[in-house]
């Protein structure tokens, strides 16, 4: 029986956090400020900081940001906001919700991210968004995704979701667009103890907007000039999400390390592409989220994966076009054939800081036996 090895697993990097974590939590808890005040303020700012960013707004999820963001530039119906398929739902959800329709359009077989040659093809007189995702912490073709829309008044909002960290010719993704948009789900890179979500710009009068729209559009409190919701980032989560920022840096080179050294071990082998094709690192530094490779074999590597006891995941399985709640938005002509073969194909090993040498080696062994049967 190989030995288990868990997909992810947050209590090892609590171990190691515990004090710091804890004497946050005892911060706020003494001080029974627990929406906005100064724990938020400082988490936003040392989240921008750290972004390379000159406004950070804290909100409740990775979801909500991108739902103010759209509120923020005032993007609602009759609008089209152009979102890759292949992605997590929110991408397209939150576009939905606030009236506007979601455009989408093929990806990149080798980074999963949008394909810029689609996007421009896309681009209608309703086009008043691109959302680029960086997709399992890869940042998204950015330099010709700037200059296709340079000129044209059309935002770039960016989903940066699993990609904290993650840097496009040395800057930092989130801060290339009009807004960026990050995900504190505790399985992220940074992770809160619960949701929670940053929008960051360097546009003054968007941040402040924003920041209307993240409490109900009030200021003063009870007047309100704009109608907004509740995205307030809570201070609990604020004072872990600081807590555990310092960290972060190590945490992503060791998801690198672990990346670096399936690379290797995998690449040493004699297995076809098709078989086993292993992610790349195309544009500036990936942040791996999560490291997902393609099969021909997946859904039987995947079987046979956990019957060994070997976390593994799927991203996505099904495109966002093919999403029963967007089927009126829809084309029927619709055709956008990597997005459609890669959610047949990819599968997201296990990567997380804490991952120990032994694990990675069962992971490794555990995959290249399964591929020797093919000869």
């Amino acid at each position: 029986m190989t030995e288990s090895v868990p997909f992810v697993d947050l209590k090892r990097q609590f171990k190691t956090i515990e004090a710091d974590v804890r004497s946050a939590l005892e911060r706020v808890l003494d001080s029974q400020a627990f929406i906005m005040g100064p724990e938020v303020a400082a988490c936003e700012s040392e989240l921008a900081e750290y972004v390379g960013a000159s406004f950070g707004i804290g909100v409740s999820s990775g979801t909500d940001a991108l739902l103010a963001a759209l509120m923020g530039l005032d993007i609602a119906n009759g609008d089209e906001v152009i979102v890759p398929s292949f992605s997590f739902f929110a991408t397209a959800g939150a576009v939905v919700r606030i009236g506007a329709t979601p455009i989408f359009v093929d990806i990149d077989p080798v980074t999963f991210n949008l394909d810029v040659e689609h996007v421009r093809q896309s681009i209608t007189d309703k086009t008043r968004a691109v959302i680029p995702v960086h997709l399992f912490g890869q940042s998204a073709d950015l330099g010709p995704l700037l200059i296709a829309l340079d000129g044209m008044d059309i935002a770039i909002i960016e989903d940066a979701a699993q990609a904290i960290g993650t840097r496009y010719k040395d800057k930092h993704v989130g801060t290339f667009g009009t807004v960026g948009c990050f995900s504190f789900f505790p399985a992220k890179n940074l992770g809160a103890f619960g949701d929670g979500g940053l929008i960051v710009t360097d546009n003054a009068d968007l941040a402040e907007r924003i920041r209307l729209m993240r409490s109900h559009g009030a200021k003063p409190k009870y007047h309100h000039e704009i109608i907004g919701g509740n995205f307030r980032l809570d201070a609990l989560q604020a004072a872990v999400i600081a807590a555990k920022l310092p960290y972060l840096d190590d945490w992503n080179d060791k998801r690198r390390e672990n990346a670096k050294y399936y690379d290797d071990v995998f690449g040493q082998q004699n297995i076809s592409n098709d078989l086993l094709c292993l992610p790349k690192c195309v544009h500036g530094q990936h942040s791996y989220n999560q490291y997902v490779i393609r099969s021909s074999k997946r859904d039987a590597l995947e079987q046979h994966l956990k019957k060994k006891g070997i976390g593994c995941q799927i991203y996505y399985p099904e495109p966002l076009h093919h999403q029963p709640c967007f089927k009126s938005l829809v084309p029927t002509d619709i055709s956008l054939p990597h997005t459609e073969k890669a959610v047949g194909e990819v599968l997201a090993l296990p990567v997380f800081p804490e991952l120990t040498q032994n694990e990675r080696e069962i992971v490794s062994s555990t995959v290249i036996n399964f591929f020797r049967q093919f000869g």
